[in-house]
């Protein structure tokens, strides 16, 4: 039977869940997406954040096929996102990485969703709501850093 404190956690973690899903999509309004699927999207993400890779890691990392991730790669080249060269420790492979574009174009997109959210804060909050928000983002920070609680629900 759950205990007051479980339902409780049981209606923050739902509530959360809905409101985090509108926050990322209204951020995702913010900067231009341009035709991108959102595979490839992700995908660009992951070679921002990781570094360079080979379609066999980004595959894994994305859990799809290695040939599904080279159509996604093919899509990305064409359009001038990526550029791949050989591996240095195994020719057979290729390493890819974001163009220069494509990194002012992250770069340019993060910066558009950060103003929106910083003029957003300044527009709908007080600075005594400011503060209480900086409390709720450290607590976010601790559920984000902690580990995954596999085979624990209560």
């Amino acid at each position: 039977m759950d205990s007051p404190d479980d339902s409780t956690a049981h209606a923050l973690a739902a509530e959360l869940r809905v409101l985090i899903g509108r926050l990322r999509r209204r951020l995702r309004e913010q900067a231009d997406p341009g035709e991108l699927t959102w595979s490839q999207t992700s995908v660009l993400s992951l070679i921002d954040r990781e570094g360079p890779a080979t379609v066999t890691a980004l595959a894994r990392a994305e859990g799809v096929r290695p040939q599904s991730m080279g159509a996604t790669i093919a899509g990305l080249e064409a359009a001038g996102l990526v550029t791949g060269s050989p591996d240095p420790s195994d020719g057979r492979q290729t390493i890819l990485s974001l163009t220069p574009a494509c990194r002012e174009w992250v770069q340019a997109g993060r910066a558009a969703r950060e103003d929106w959210l910083f003029r957003a804060i300044q527009a709908e909050l007080s600075a005594e709501e400011q503060a209480r928000l900086s409390g709720v983002v450290d607590l976010l920070r601790r559920i984000a850093d902690s580990p995954p609680q596999e085979g624990k629900a209560r």
